[in-house]
């Protein structure tokens, strides 16, 4: 057998230590699998003596990630720092500058510097692992980027974010707001105690431009990714999806238009309703998923804990593997080189039926109003919903479009807004149909 894989973890929170823990338990199914035995032989941290419930003894310490990577004697660094800039970003460029091989969870050191540091991996000859930056324990990015690398991938759909999952699954289930459920989940681990990352769709477009990338073979920009978050949501509008046949999803979306209608690269992520029948309407909870669609194979779905200890170590564990048994791939599927930067689709440029909810006056001529507004913008209503007949009470008129382009239905509800008849701003989502669903 080979000598021992010499492994350098920096960072020691939750997922640090579940990676030592996962190579300490499985250590002898893991070295019997790739053909060679693993060594944890270096560590960083800013808490030496926090208690982990891990035995450092014979391990080196250092103080800082970067200090790690440049000077430990070490094979492979697994970043788990987090962050896009700072001690995360000068351990993984140190490693590579040492040309040793790097596996990180850090999707937002990725998604803002992912290219170039996919130069300097080619450049040394070592290998940028990264599968638990994406969806954690769902191994999407070998799928897309080894079994599915014969395809062209037409589409990429996600439940990407476990956080935002979890607040809209419990709350169709319980009847409870949005602050109420975010506090439990807060209080379960679920979500930090600041949830902006994850409630404002941040999170989600950090792992869209990177699987957009993959899928598509192009340059990342985090910058391209249209984000909306889940702050929004109400109980009202998930009733009211649910009234319509809908369930209501935050969902990232990357998609390649032909040439024949454009072209160009779609990135979205945003809330928007969804059939039952949608093969991610049935992920519930902090679960993951993703559906890509490719030419030849069709629609493939990876589901499983997108977060956490264990599966975030599973996928850091399967990476150090491939280095180990000398399995190598480009960092983004296809060399540096042939990244190509395709433009953008700008949102106002997508079709589909929406979900529209207005709260008005309920006194004549209001719905008059809203219907004029919608027929001079080209905008088609296929259902309406109100509840409440009393003049001069507050409504919520909720209306299901046919297919239209989003800036018709942008120019009808700006419109709306000057009305005085409206109490708040107009609540807009998308309906998203998956062809074959």
């Amino acid at each position: 057998m080979n000598k021992p894989l010499k492994i350098g973890i920096a960072g020691l929170g939750t997922v640090g230590a579940g990676t030592f823990k996962l190579l300490q338990t499985n250590s002898r199914v893991i070295s019997e699998r790739c053909g060679r035995s693993m060594e944890v032989t270096a560590v960083s941290a800013s808490q030496r003596k926090k208690n982990r419930g891990i035995d450092l003894d014979g391990v080196t310490w250092f103080n800082d990630g970067a200090e790690l990577a440049a000077q430990a004697d070490v094979d492979v660094v697994v970043e788990v720092i987090g962050g896009a800039e700072g001690s995360a970003r000068k351990t993984v460029e140190a490693a590579l500058k040492r040309k040793l091989h790097v596996v990180t969870a850090n999707k937002a050191l990725l998604a803002n510097h992912g290219v170039s540091l996919a130069k300097m991996a080619e450049e040394g000859g070592v290998s940028l692992a990264y599968e638990a930056a994406v969806a954690g324990g769902v191994p999407i990015i070998k799928a897309l980027r080894e079994s599915l690398a014969s395809n062209s991938i037409n589409r990429i759909t996600g439940i990407l974010n476990g956080t935002c999952n979890y607040i809209l699954s419990t709350m169709r289930t319980t009847g409870r707001d949005f602050e109420d459920v975010l506090k439990e989940a807060q209080a379960l681990g679920y979500a930090e105690a600041d949830p902006t990352f994850d409630v404002d769709g941040v999170d989600a477009a950090h792992k869209l431009a990177i699987l957009t990338s993959v899928a598509f073979g192009t340059t990342i920009d985090i910058n391209a990714v249209h984000v909306e978050g889940i702050r929004n949501i109400s109980t009202l509008d998930i009733n009211y999806a649910d009234e319509f046949g809908y369930r209501i999803k935050l969902l990232g979306l990357a998609e390649r238009l032909p040439e024949r209608t454009g072209g160009g690269i779609v990135q979205r992520v945003y809330p928007c309703l969804i059939r039952p029948e949608h093969p991610l309407a049935s992920v519930e909870g902090v679960f993951n998923a993703v559906v890509a669609e490719g030419d030849f194979v069709g629609k493939s779905v990876y589901e499983g804990r997108g977060a956490g200890a264990g599966p975030t170590a599973s996928a850091i564990v399967s990476d150090i593997m491939d280095i180990a048994a000398g399995r190598h791939a480009p960092v983004f599927g296809v060399p540096t080189g042939f990244l190509k930067a395709l433009p953008s689709v700008p949102v106002e440029r997508h079709v589909g039926e929406y979900y529209v909810r207005l709260l008005v006056v309920d006194r004549p001529g209001v719905f008059a109003d809203i219907a004029s507004a919608f027929r001079d913008e080209d905008v088609s209503m296929e259902s309406v919903l109100q509840r409440g007949r009393n003049v001069n009470v507050n409504v919520n008129v909720v209306i299901i479009t046919h297919e239209t382009q989003e800036s018709n239905l942008v120019r009808a509800l700006k419109r709306l807004q000057a009305n005085a008849a409206l109490v708040e701003p107009p609540h807009m989502m998308r309906i998203e149909n998956i062809e074959g669903a």
